[in-house]
C-alpha cells in the first residue's frame, strides 16, 4: 500500500497567520516521512490557496522577520464534489494533478481556520481532517460561548463580562458597573483571537478604554475577565484510542517573572521575563484533579481532535481560563512540550493526530 497523502494546511487570514506558518515549519520538519507523503498548502493573508515549498527552514520563527505565506502565483484547487479526492494546482505551466489526498492537517490558528470554517469546507467535500469538528472548533474559538458551555457543565471558569461597542453606546453606565464589579486587575481580550493578540492587563480603571479599543480592533465582542491570583498551568488533551478514556498530559507551568503577563512576544519571540516549566511541580492529587477537570472540559466541548486546557490555580481551586482546540504546535510550544514530557514524542504526536483522522475516514 502507498503511504497516506497529507495536506499540511497553514497560514490563513487571521492575525495569527505567522504563528500558523511557524507551526507549519515545525510540523514539516517532524512529520514521519516514512509513514506519510506531504503536500504543503499555504493560505495567504488574502485567502488564496497556494502550493508552498516543503522547506521547514522557510517558516522558522525569527523576531526580525515573522514567517508568512506569500502569493507565489500558484492556485491549489480542491475537488469539486465528494466523488473525488484529487487536488490540483495551476501555475505558469498550466494545471497539473497533486494526486488524491487522504487527510488534511489544518494547523490554522484563529479565525477562518481554527473556528470551524475550514472544517466545514472539508466536511462538505468529504475530506478527512485532523483536529476538532465544525461545532467543537466553533465553540472553542468563541471564548464567551466556551465559558457558557463549561459553566453549564459545572467546570469552574474565570468570572467575566462580554461586551460590544453597541452595548457601551446604549448604556455605558450599566456596562461599566458590570465590569467594575470584577476586582482589579482585569484582562481585556478579543472574544475570537489567540496568541494573546489584542490582550491587555488593566490595573487601573482609567486604562480600561484604551484596553477596550485594542481588543475591539480585533473583534466586535470583547471579554473583560477577572485576573485570578495564582499559578498559570496548562495541559494537553487527546481523545482516547481504541475505546479508551481521554488522554491528558502532565502539566506545564508559565512562570512570569518580569512581564505583565504571558504575551505574544514571550510566547513566540523568546522575550525575557517568562519561564516555561514542564512538568510543573504539583502534588499527585493536584495533578490528578487538574487532569480530571481538563478531560471533563474537553468532553463538554465535543471531545474531538486535540486541545490545550489553560488553568489558573489558587492553591485550593482550579479555574479553566481557555480551551484551545488548535494550540500553538511549534516544537517549543506548551502543547507538544507537555506531551513530550508525558512520553509522546513530537513526531509521534503528529502521527497520532493523523492516524485518528484516518481511522474516522
Amino acid at each position: 500500500m502507498t503511504n497516506p497523502v497529507v495536506v499540511v494546511l497553514f497560514g490563513g487570514r487571521s492575525s495569527e497567520h505567522s504563528i500558523s506558518s511557524a507551526t507549519a515549519g515545525g510540523v514539516l520538519r517532524a512529520i514521519d516521512r516514512d509513514r506519510f507523503r506531504v503536500i504543503p498548502v499555504g493560505i495567504t493573508r488574502d485567502g488564496a490557496f497556494v502550493l508552498e515549498d516543503d522547506d521547514p527552514d522557510k517558516f522558522a520563527l525569527r523576531p526580525e522577520a515573522l514567517p508568512q505565506v506569500v502569493d507565489n502565483g500558484t492556485r491549489v484547487r480542491l475537488p469539486d464534489s465528494t466523488l473525488s479526492r484529487e487536488w490540483t494546482v495551476t501555475d505558469a505551466d498550466g494545471e497539473r494533478s497533486l494526486g488524491e489526498v487522504d487527510v488534511v492537517l489544518p494547523i490554522l490558528h484563529g479565525r477562518f481556520g481554527e473556528d470551524g470554517t475550514v472544517q466545514g469546507l472539508l466536511e462538505l467535500l468529504g475530506i478527512p481532517y485532523a483536529g476538532g469538528g465544525v461545532l467543537m472548533s466553533a465553540i472553542g474559538m468563541n471564548k464567551h460561548v466556551t465559558k457558557q458551555v463549561l459553566r453549564a457543565a459545572n467546570v469552574p471558569v474565570v468570572p467575566w463580562v462580554a461586551v460590544t461597542r453597541a452595548d457601551l453606546a446604549r448604556d455605558r453606565g450599566l456596562w461599566e458597573r458590570r465590569i467594575r464589579a470584577l476586582d482589579l486587575p482585569v484582562f481585556v481580550k478579543p472574544n475570537e483571537a489567540g496568541s494573546s493578540v489584542g490582550v491587555t492587563k488593566v490595573s487601573r480603571w482609567e486604562d480600561l478604554d484604551a484596553a477596550l479599543d485594542t481588543a475591539f480592533a480585533e473583534d466586535g465582542l470583547v471579554l473583560v475577565e477577572q485576573a485570578i491570583v495564582g499559578r498559570e498551568l496548562e495541559c494537553g488533551v487527546l481523545p482516547g484510542r481504541d475505546g479508551g478514556p481521554v488522554r491528558v498530559s502532565v502539566a506545564g507551568e508559565i512562570v512570569v517573572t518580569g512581564r505583565e503577563f504571558y504575551d505574544f512576544e514571550a510566547k513566540y519571540l523568546d522575550a525575557p521575563g517568562v519561564d516555561l516549566v514542564c512538568p510543573a511541580d504539583l502534588r499527585d492529587g493536584e495533578l490528578a484533579e487538574m487532569q480530571r477537570i481538563a478531560a471533563h472540559a474537553f468532553e463538554a466541548l465535543g471531545g474531538q481532535g486535540l486541545a490545550r486546557v489553560d488553568f489558573f490555580y489558587t492553591g485550593s481551586e482550579f479555574y479553566v481560563n481557555e480551551v484551545n482546540t488548535m494550540p500553538g504546535f511549534t516544537p517549543i510550544s506548551m502543547f507538544p512540550t507537555c506531551w513530550i514530557a508525558s512520553g509522546l514524542s513530537y513526531p509521534d504526536l503528529i502521527t497520532d493526530l493523523l492516524e485518528a483522522a484516518l481511522e474516522k475516514a
